[in-house]
């Protein structure tokens, strides 16, 4: 048999009793306003809605793309913000954003310290990227970057090896490199922006053989674009540096 204690009875009623009055002072002080209806708390802080951006959240990004006829060619975009403007979460739309970028190929059916006349050679032969930008409003598209050239005059090499068919990009012998695009200053409403590249190769189809397949490789990345009337920071930094 179970025995419930007298004493536990009334510490209960006690405490039913004050809770009663307290949410009653309670709901006097909350109508004591002229009567009117109290306006719900939010239960959770708004969040801010930010672009969904790998080259924001971690201060680089990288991309690792095969095509079509190139059986273990891995194309690797390499994207990062240069020392002029470093800190991706005060990119705002007004002031100039800067950033560097490599274009390289590896051929993965050869090991890493393989001899490099083992392995497939691609040449990029042009590079192109235009851009949109993403507005809150659904305002005007704007076009803050473009880049159309052909790749070994403006890579950051200036002696790069070359053919006709372009560049070499083949690691670790190759590779496409420029620093310091600057991004244009964009609407107020902006919150993000799209890189979008397309890079123009050849590829060799076996090691030291003379048949090649042209191919386009293509890669867009987003940018996140912060929510400010203030100018993006730039800082002053040496001509080419990263």
């Amino acid at each position: 048999m179970s025995h419930r204690s007298t004493r536990g009875r009334s510490a209960s009623r006690t405490v039913a009793l004050a809770l009663a009055a307290s949410l009653s002072l309670a709901g006097c002080g909350l109508l004591d306003n002229g009567g009117s209806e109290p306006t719900p708390a939010e239960t959770e802080p708004a969040l801010e809605r930010v672009y969904d951006s790998q080259f924001t959240r971690d201060g680089t990004f990288q991309s690792h793309i095969s095509v079509d006829g190139a059986q273990d060619i891995d194309f690797v975009y390499t994207l990062y913000p240069t020392k002029s403007t470093p800190r991706t979460n005060e990119w705002y739309p007004r002031g100039k954003k800067y950033f560097s970028f490599t274009f390289q190929a590896y051929d993965l059916a050869r090991d890493l310290r393989d001899p490099f006349r083992t392995k497939r050679k691609v040449y990029l032969q042009k590079i192109k990227v235009t851009s949109r930008t993403i507005t809150s409003g659904g305002g005007k598209t704007q076009k803050p970057y473009q880049l159309n050239a052909i790749a070994r005059n403006i890579t950051f090499d200036p002696e790069p090896l070359s053919t006709k068919y372009g560049m070499l990009i083949t690691s670790p012998k190759g590779a496409f490199e420029l620093r310091n695009q600057a991004i244009k200053p964009t609407s107020l409403d902006t919150r993000g922006i799209d890189l979008m590249f397309t890079a123009t190769v050849w590829i060799q189809t076996e090691a030291g053989g003379s048949q090649y397949v042209q191919r386009e490789v293509k890669q867009t990345v987003p940018i996140a674009i912060f929510e400010s009337e203030e100018k993006t920071e730039v800082a002053e930094i040496p001509i080419n540096a990263n």
